[in-house]
């Protein structure tokens, strides 16, 4: 069970949405959650690293290392 409080605009839109093609407000809210989360995921994974980085937890590599350390060199 998920309870979503959006602004009024929002709402709206989604309400005209779900009026206009038969669908409920439920089924477009999975969908979003659905196609962006790999995408959330992403982002906040790569702001951890970039702290991490910035912190001296761990360290850069270049282009030119990464390609030979898997053997990716032309």
């Amino acid at each position: 069970m998920l309870t979503i409080r959006l602004p009024a605009d929002i709402e709206n839109r989604l309400n005209a949405l779900s009026k206009s093609t038969g669908r409920t407000k439920t089924f477009y809210a999975r969908e979003a959650i659905l196609s962006h989360l790999d995408e959330l995921e992403d982002i906040y994974l790569a702001e951890r690293r970039l702290a991490d980085l910035r912190a001296g937890k761990t360290q850069a590599m270049s282009l030119e290392d990464l390609m030979k350390h898997y053997c990716l060199e032309d």
